[in-house]
């Protein structure tokens, strides 16, 4: 298993560019210049996403963010901490089925443990129990699965209304939305109205990395060295090695064994 053993924080999806940043912190403007200069290898596809970027911007200073300005305003703070905590423990048993896919099981034990102490003693979620009796998180997604699975990351692409990715993150999609409880809840106007809430919420919580990005001289480039960086972490658990390191994980640890098996030498030696 890849090292690291860092409690990392919840996921975010929509607009997940804005959590990035505030995480990860603001590129430095010699980065800036440097990166804007010439494409880099992980993001060939930037002239196309940078077009998606601006329109992911302008749609959530039009919508998003005034919203999420009237949700603080007007939500009292412990209704919106409830809020948060509800979200947060329907992410629960899909982040236990990727620890336990990731060969950590006694993370994904402690997940479901949380998922069954906030659902009851906690009200469904609205209060975080087991937080408070001392069971950390250790959120996972099907996209750091994959990356622990040793699967190329591919280019980074920016989603409309979605925000930045990896290639392989975006493959995993699909699998985040339906390891996701709500998913299941069968009325889909009450179902969709959470989903509602569920972006104001995500969108609320970030509102702080707005000056970051107000900040900066390229948005995009900000935004994409943050998305990097944090991601990294989070497949490392919070402990990322160097690229020596993780080169000589990858060589040593998952394949040489492999190789070394007689049955597979592609070439036995064959002499007296």
């Amino acid at each position: 298993m890849l090292p690291g053993n860092h409690t990392r924080r919840a996921p975010a999806r929509l607009m997940i560019l804005f959590a990035l940043v505030a995480l990860s912190g603001c590129v430095s403007q010699e980065q800036m210049a440097d990166e804007t200069s010439g494409y880099v290898e992980y993001d060939p596809l930037e002239p196309l996403n940078r077009k998606v970027h601006t329109f992911n911007m302008a749609a959530d200073r039009a919508v998003l963010r005034p919203v999420a300005r009237g949700y603080r305003k007007v939500v009292p703070a412990p209704v919106r901490n409830s809020v948060t905590n509800f979200f947060s423990n329907l992410r629960t048993p899909g982040s236990a089925l990727n620890n336990f896919l990731q060969g950590k099981p006694k993370r994904g034990f402690s997940e479901l443990g949380r998922f069954l102490f906030n659902s009851t003693l906690g009200l469904g979620g609205l209060f975080d129990v087991a937080g408070r009796a001392g069971l950390e998180r250790y959120d996972e997604n099907f996209a750091e699965t994959l990356s622990v699975w040793g699967v190329p990351d591919g280019p980074y692409i920016v989603i409309p209304f979605w925000g930045p990715n990896m290639m392989s993150d975006a493959v995993a999609l699909p699998v985040d939305y339906y390891s996701d409880v709500w998913t299941y809840y069968d009325n889909s106007s009450v179902r969709d109205k959470v989903w509602g809430l569920r972006l104001v919420d995500l969108r609320y919580r970030v509102l702080a990395a707005d000056a970051i990005l107000e900040d900066s001289q390229d948005t995009y480039v900000t935004v994409r060295e943050a998305y990097r960086q944090n991601r990294r972490f989070r497949v490392f658990d919070g402990n990322p090695p160097t690229e020596e390191e993780e080169e000589a994980f990858y060589e040593d640890e998952l394949f040489d064994e492999f190789f070394d098996d007689e049955e597979f030498d592609p070439a036995p030696d064959t002499s007296n």
